[in-house]
């Protein structure tokens, strides 16, 4: 159960217990507990994904992009370039052989050490005639260093990638993962370093 939800319960009885106060002439504590409740209420509500729909539609930029010649013959990252200074919420792209089956999965780790897979809603990076993409966010301050780091899963991997999302996204809390948590068939195929341009914390 998620904290939003605990917070709207809590909220609720507070309302309950402060009406039942008022009636039985206990208004100086029953009109406090219900203010409480009230506000409780308004804050899960305000803090919820419906309220925060606006985020879903919040406007995506691009990062500069890398020329690519000739054939495709490994996953590449082509935007945003290496050394590259980006919002807090970007479109990553890239290439890859069209022979290639396996997702694609883009994990970026800020200076915490902590690696968090990046997705949109469906979970792996999209695929389409040799080029994939995938909405990033980024949550760190002014001029944090990134390590934008492309993985080809297999379809465990995969898995355990999209399970994880859905696990922080219901309890509402995103602690990342460490190196030795990653799964084996994860292969690590491209990896480039980015810099925050803005302050992104608190953003998401």
């Amino acid at each position: 159960m998620s904290t939003k939800i605990i917070i709207l319960i809590v909220g609720v009885l507070f309302i309950i217990i402060g009406l039942l106060a008022s009636k039985r002439g206990g208004s100086k504590l029953g009109i406090p507990i219900g203010i409480l409740g009230v506000l409780m209420m308004i804050y899960s509500s305000y803090s919820s994904d419906l309220v925060n729909y606006n985020t879903q539609i919040e406007q995506v930029s691009t990062g500069n992009k890398l020329k690519i010649t000739g054939p495709v013959s490994s996953i590449k990252v082509v935007s945003p370039v290496d050394k590259d200074s980006v919002d807090c919420r970007i479109l990553t792209m890239g290439v890859y052989p069209e022979s290639n089956k396996n997702d694609i999965w883009v994990l970026i780790r800020p200076t915490d050490d902590r690696y968090y897979p990046q997705s949109d809603h469906t979970n792996t990076s999209y695929k389409r005639e040799g080029e994939w993409q995938v909405v990033t966010r980024f949550g760190g301050d002014l001029g944090e260093a990134y390590d934008l780091i492309i993985y080809e899963a297999d379809a465990a991997s995969s898995s355990f990638f999209s399970e994880t999302i859905a696990k922080w996204k219901e309890a509402d809390d995103y602690p990342g993962l460490k190196l030795e948590e990653l799964p084996s068939g994860a292969k690590e195929v491209d990896r480039i370093k980015i810099y925050t341009r803005k302050n992104c914390r608190g953003v998401f």
